[in-house]
């Protein structure tokens, strides 16, 4: 078959030049076309395009589906390119790094800035200012015209008419800038009923396909309103790390404890819980009712879809006939229309424009549930995450505080054991770390653990039970039917609330002590 090589070189590319920028983008040339990743067919073609040495390359979101290290790779690539690049992409920090010069498409104008990316917000804003106060002139403009054109209605027709032509153009030429505006998503979300202190724990966990090892005696804990940042190379197992930490997927050797109350909303990478051939009113009203539940209350799909940018003619149309970003849109609209108190966001800002993607960043800063994120997008790392966990493919980990910018800082050499020509490819059968010797364990007090095990069968409970008495409270004429069964419930629920708040530190305090005693 056809290798990568012979594709590369079809194009009039020199085999020496095709074979290094092969290399350079992490992809053996001896390998097949028929049998890449999403990921590597992206790099593949930025390989072929590089090696053809053209005048002027175009770029349409390139780092989409790129892993950091990829990203790294193309931002030296276009800064040595010695012709022209014309850009269009979401990713700030990409375009800080490799622009001179940006155009706007704004106000039905295409705007030029003689600077880079990293100048953009502070002219944008200026623009925008201008912008709205231009608009207010118009608007004042169509009053005064609108009403001369009334107190000149006996005049003379053909005057009458002029007036009457110019206030249409007016007015059609106001209506015409407005829509021309981005009109921002109407995006919020519930964190819904509290979750439990502990939301997952992982101790020395395992995770294998075959050869390939992806974790290796790996611990981490979640707690409640933390956010996680997930990064490493392309296949280094952060789709993996993300199943393993929502309960979707077995360790093969390990701990796995989940934590009390959970209500999960998970973005997959691959949108793959959504259907080709459903509608988009399918997708967000499964009943096939006119009305989908939003955080509690009903609202009309077709409304409910506005709020996403989505057209009423669209809401009939098959979810295979959507862009990237109109599919990433549509399930974003699915998971943000139930309450959840731990949101999963796998590669969510691939196809998303700036605006949205800044309206996305406003909505998850406000958001008080827990997060786990995993992204190539370093900016919007930066922006959210309070803690960074990084896999570098051969079963290694390591999680420190704050967001991309904070981890390199503190681990200078994580990924330094493997090239970045490595980190790209993650080869299939990396070294499997050596299984240390263990000396007989200690183990807990007959007493602690006894209380270990009766925590773990309590805490569910008492979350059942706390759930149960807040769905009562929901009944909007309770209050007014039965005031002292609502005081009554009121007081359980507060007391339930405290004694499993206690169960978890307690029980987060024997854990730590059994694992003490285990290392």
């Amino acid at each position: 078959g056809e290798t990568l090589l012979d594709w590369v070189t079809s194009g009039g590319a020199e085999r020496y030049t095709a074979e290094s920028e092969l290399w350079a983008f992490g992809i053996d040339p001896s390998i097949g076309t028929s049998s890449l990743s999403v990921g590597e067919k992206r790099r593949a073609a930025l390989a072929k395009a590089f090696a053809e040495a053209p005048d002027l390359i175009f770029l349409d979101e390139p780092t989409n589906h790129l892993d950091i290290f990829a990203i790294e790779t193309l931002e030296d690539r276009l800064r040595a390119f010695r012709g022209g690049a014309l850009i269009v992409s979401h990713d700030r920090t990409f375009l800080e790094r490799v622009t001179q010069r940006c155009f706007w498409l704004y106000d039905r104008r295409i705007l030029r800035l003689d600077s880079g990316y990293a100048a953009f917000d502070e002219w944008a804003a200026k623009v925008e200012a201008e912008t709205a106060e231009s608009l207010r002139r118009l608007e004042k403009a169509i009053e005064r015209e609108t009403y001369t054109f009334y107190r000149s209605i006996t005049a003379q027709r053909t005057r009458n008419e002029g007036r009457a032509a110019r206030l249409r153009a007016m007015r059609t030429d106001h209506a015409e800038r407005i829509r021309s505006m981005d009109k921002p998503m109407d995006m919020a979300i519930d964190s819904g009923s509290i979750s439990g202190r502990l939301v997952a724990q992982l101790r020395h966990v395992d995770k294998a396909f075959g050869d390939k090892v992806l974790l290796k005696n790996f611990s981490t804990r979640i707690m409640r309103g933390d956010r996680l940042a997930i990064v490493g190379p392309n296949g280094a197992g952060k789709s993996t790390l993300v199943k393993l930490l929502i309960g979707q997927m077995p360790a093969d050797a390990g701990e796995i404890k989940l934590g009390t109350n959970l209500d999960v909303a998970y973005l997959d990478q691959g949108r793959d819980a959504l259907k080709g051939d459903e509608t988009l009113w399918d997708v967000l009203a499964n009943s096939g009712s006119d009305s989908i539940m939003v955080r509690g209350q009903p609202r009309h799909v077709a409304a409910y879809a506005k709020d996403f940018l989505f057209r009423e003619k669209q809401l009939r149309q098959p979810v295979k006939t959507l862009s990237g970003g109109e599919r990433n849109r549509l399930q974003l609209a699915r998971a943000l229309a139930k309450a959840t108190n731990l949101l999963v966001l796998d590669e969510p800002t691939n196809d998303l424009d700036i605006d949205t993607l800044d309206l996305l960043e406003d909505m998850l800063a406000d958001y008080d549930g827990t997060l786990i994120l995993v992204s190539h997008d370093r900016d919007f790392i930066d922006r959210l995450a309070t803690s960074t966990l990084a896999l570098n493919g051969n079963g290694g980990a390591a999680e420190t505080p704050g967001g991309w910018q904070d981890f390199i800082r503190q681990n200078p050499d994580f990924f330094a054991e493997i090239s970045r020509t490595e980190a790209l490819k993650i080869k299939a059968t990396p070294k499997a770390a050596p299984t240390p010797v263990k000396t007989a364990a200690k183990k807990l007090s007959y007493k602690d653990q006894k209380r270990l095990e009766d925590l773990n069968a309590l805490m569910p409970r008492w979350a059942a039970e706390i759930k149960t008495l807040e769905k009562a409270l929901e009944d909007p004429t309770l209050y007014s039917r039965d005031p002292k069964r609502f005081d009554a419930t009121m007081k359980k629920l507060d007391a339930l609330r405290a004694e499993l708040e206690a169960g978890e530190m307690e029980w987060l305090e024997l854990e730590e002590k059994r694992e003490s005693l285990i290392s």
